[in-house]
Parts: C-alpha cells; sequence; structure tokens
C-alpha cells in the first residue's frame, strides 16, 4: 500500500507541474482579450527532474510545445517511442541520471534537437537513428556501458561541436567520426580504445582532445594527430604510449599537453623537464630528419672511410644505440657519377686500396 500510495503521489505531482505549464499557456491578455504564447524559451520548458519516477504518465500538455525537457535524476527504465515521437520542437533533451537501457528509435525524428544528455545510464548503445538528429550540437553519453558507437555517425551529424563518450567501455571509435568537421571537443577517456582513427587531420576545428586513461589498451597514436591544426589541449595521459609521432613538432597552436603515466621513450624525460616548447622542437627536428635513425645493416660506406677513401663526415646515432651514420659532404648526380670519367673510380681495387682517389 505504501508504494502504492507513493505512485499516487508522484503521478499528482507531475500533473500538477503539467497543469501549470498548460494553464500558463492558456492564459489571456484581460486588457485586449486576445491570448497570447509567452516567450518560448519561458513557456515551454518541462522540468520533472529528481522526482524518483519509474515511468511517464500521459501527459496534459501539448508535447509539440515543448523546447526543453529535462527527465533527469529520476528511474526511468525506457522512454516510450510514442512520446519522443511527438517532441518535435525539442531542442534540448536531459534524461541522464536514470536506468535506460536503450533509447527510442524515434529519436531520429527530433530534427531541432541540439543537446542531448544520455549520461549515466545503463546504455549499450546509441540508435542508428540518432544520425538523423542533424541539428544536433551536443552529445553527451558519458558514463554508460557503451561498446560502440554506429559505424556512420559522423556522415549526417555534421553540426556536431562537442562529444563526450567518456567512461565506456568503447573499443574503437568509427573512422566516420574524422568527418566531423565542426567538432570542438572530443572526449573518449576511461574507455578501453585500442587505436584513434587513421585521417583526424580532418577534424579542423577540434580544440581539445582527451583520449587518457585507456590503460593497457592505447599504445600508438596515429601520424596524423600532429596535424590537428586547431588543437589546443591534448591529454593521453595514462596510456602505454612510448613513442609520440614526430608529426606533433608541426602543432603550433597546442597549448597543453599530458602525458603522464606513459612509459614513453621518445621524447625522453629531459626534454619533457623542459617544457613543451622543447617537446615540439625535439619532435619537429626529428620528423625534418635531425634525429633520423641510419640503416641497422652495416654499410660499405664504413669501409670506405676505413680505408680513407671515404671523404664525409659522421653523425652520431640516437640515444637506443644504434651504429653511426654518415653524410656526404659534396653532392654528386648519378649521371655524373656514371660517366667514363668517374666510371673506373668504382673498381673494387681502387675503393679499397690504401690511397685516396675521391679528389676534387
Amino acid at each position: 500500500m505504501m508504494y502504492e500510495e507513493q505512485q499516487q503521489q508522484q503521478q499528482q505531482q507531475v500533473m500538477m507541474r503539467m497543469a501549470e505549464l498548460n494553464n500558463n499557456n492558456q492564459k489571456g491578455d484581460e486588457r485586449s482579450g486576445r491570448r497570447f504564447i509567452e516567450d518560448e524559451e519561458r513557456l515551454n520548458i518541462v522540468d520533472l527532474s529528481g522526482m524518483s519516477l519509474d515511468s511517464l504518465p500521459k501527459p496534459s500538455l501539448n508535447l509539440t510545445t515543448i523546447c526543453k525537457l529535462n527527465l533527469s535524476n529520476n528511474n526511468l527504465q525506457s522512454i516510450p517511442e510514442s512520446l519522443t515521437a511527438r517532441l518535435l520542437n525539442v531542442v534540448a533533451l536531459d534524461v541522464h541520471s536514470n536506468q535506460l537501457k536503450f533509447l527510442p528509435n524515434s529519436i531520429g525524428c527530433l530534427s531541432k534537437l541540439k543537446t542531448l544528455n544520455v549520461s549515466g545510464n545503463l546504455l549499450q548503445s546509441l540508435p542508428k537513428t540518432i544520425e538523423n538528429c542533424r541539428s544536433l550540437e551536443e552529445l553527451n553519453a558519458n558514463f554508460n556501458k557503451l561498446t560502440k558507437l554506429p559505424e556512420t555517425i559522423g556522415f549526417e551529424l555534421i553540426n556536431l561541436k562537442k562529444l563526450a563518450v567518456n567512461s565506456n567501455k568503447l573499443i574503437f571509435l568509427p573512422r566516420s567520426i574524422t568527418h566531423l568537421t565542426s567538432l570542438r571537443v572530443l572526449d573518449a577517456r576511461l574507455n578501453c580504445l585500442r587505436a584513434l582513427p587513421e585521417d583526424l587531420e580532418n577534424l579542423i576545428n577540434l580544440q581539445i582532445l582527451n583520449v587518457s586513461q585507456n590503460f593497457q589498451y592505447l599504445q600508438n597514436l596515429p601520424y596524423s594527430i600532429g596535424l590537428l591544426i586547431s588543437l589546443l589541449e591534448l591529454d593521453v595521459s595514462y596510456n602505454k604510449i612510448t613513442t609520440l609521432p614526430d608529426s606533433m613538432g608541426c602543432m603550433k597552436k597546442l597549448q597543453k599537453l599530458s602525458v603522464e603515466g606513459n612509459p614513453l621513450v621518445s621524447p625522453p624525460a629531459e626534454v619533457f623537464e623542459q617544457g613543451l616548447h622543447a617537446v615540439k622542437g625535439y619532435l619537429s627536428e626529428k620528423m625534418n630528419g635531425g634525429h633520423k635513425s641510419p640503416p641497422k645493416k652495416k654499410s660499405w660506406v664504413g669501409k670506405l672511410v676505413k680505408y680513407g677513401t671515404f671523404s664525409g663526415y659522421t653523425l652520431r646515432g640516437t640515444s637506443n644505440g644504434e651504429r653511426e651514420g654518415f653524410f656526404i659532404s659534396e653532392y654528386r648526380s648519378i649521371d655524373g657519377l656514371a660517366s667514363p670519367r668517374h666510371i673506373g673510380m668504382f673498381s673494387p681495387r681502387r675503393l679499397f686500396s690504401p690511397g685516396r682517389y675521391f679528389t676534387r
């Protein structure tokens, strides 16, 4: 009986709120006798949050007049398909902190929806129809049980500016995500990401990227991460990354880089101690060949130097102990070297004899 009484009380509270909104909708102007509709931002906001609702009652308000609906902090396990399908003018829908295991497919009918908050639920996937919400600018799906996102989600949500999917069980981000050219914030920390998509350079407006705390799963970053021309903040902390891509030396706008908790070898620790500017300088120099690793196989050039038949200078190897390499001090075209005048210089006897034959 107590449970039934509690349910009745909840229903009454909901009906009172809806009735209040409905009454406001029907107020008239006493001076002129004409009806008027209040400003949309005030009139059509429906807040049913924090009412411990297990289900939604039949609304007494015309759902097409609602522009913002807050159903957060309840005990909802599902949202009726018929209810969502009639929210044709809703621009903000908040259902965070419920017990939702799935979203209705009719969510694709919300063509004007700009903000969707489904965080703190039990969602394992998002309906493919969410791609039809082409006005969507912010999607918050943090703290769920998502193992994947719709494969083609990036092809349709062209206005999406913020995608937050942290604290889930995502293994990969769909490749189509690189088509979200309006995206400014991507938060995918605390997942099980094995890798990031290639072609990240297409995210030309991305300013904040957080893929931290994927722990033992994320071991490499794609080369394209260094081509994010608008990136201001990058957090890759607490992963298994050993090497930062050389391309990150091109990130001129980068202001904040977090890498702690990784077994990084390159750049070395002493470079990080000098700050972000030193890190970018190191990677830029490495990208331009200043730290290029020489061939592992022993070259005949070493013999030339040993016998004094090569006039060049030595470049010391990198800190990983690889053999040293050599640069030719003077450029000569292959045509010049293969001409009759030089052909005799390639005789094995001449090359490895004690004399010095490469003269100017």
